[in-house]
């Protein structure tokens, strides 16, 4: 998978990585009506910290899909795609989210806040922290 470019669609809409696991085995009934519809009308975009939390949850058996076939399926079947932002930029911005001593939490809410994005996440942490995290 490969940071591609958007459809043109104004609003961008980061994932977290327990949405990108639900979305590729189908598990849209988790999601509220107001995340299957920033789902299904926006650009999705993940930062790259969630494929290294992928292979984290496949090497500890809690997914049975690599993170590369995954994120391709996605990517042919959502359009889903990595966030090409400077890796540096999202550093100096995860410094700035002192809430949480989660490394994947911080560096997610780090790359959507960056330009004020919206979050889907179910992490009742970033939902009480990000004020643009979303998930009902």
């Amino acid at each position: 998978m490969t940071s591609s470019p958007y459809s043109g669609r104004s609003i961008l809409i980061y994932l977290d990585t327990h949405v990108v696991v639900w979305l590729y085995a189908g598990l849209t009934e988790r999601f509220s009506d107001a995340v299957h519809e920033l789902v299904n009308d926006h650009d999705l975009l993940i930062s790259p910290i969630v494929r290294l939390e992928l292979q984290y949850l496949y090497e500890i058996k809690r997914v049975s899909v690599e993170p590369q076939p995954l994120l391709t399926d996605l990517s042919q079947r959502i359009g889903l795609s990595i966030c090409p932002k400077p890796f540096d930029a999202i550093m100096v911005h995860a410094t700035r989210v002192p809430w949480t001593r989660d490394p994947f939490d911080r560096i997610l809410v780090a790359h959507a806040s960056l330009d004020g994005s919206i979050l889907i996440s179910k992490d009742h942490t970033i939902l009480n922290h990000y004020p643009q995290a979303r998930w009902s």
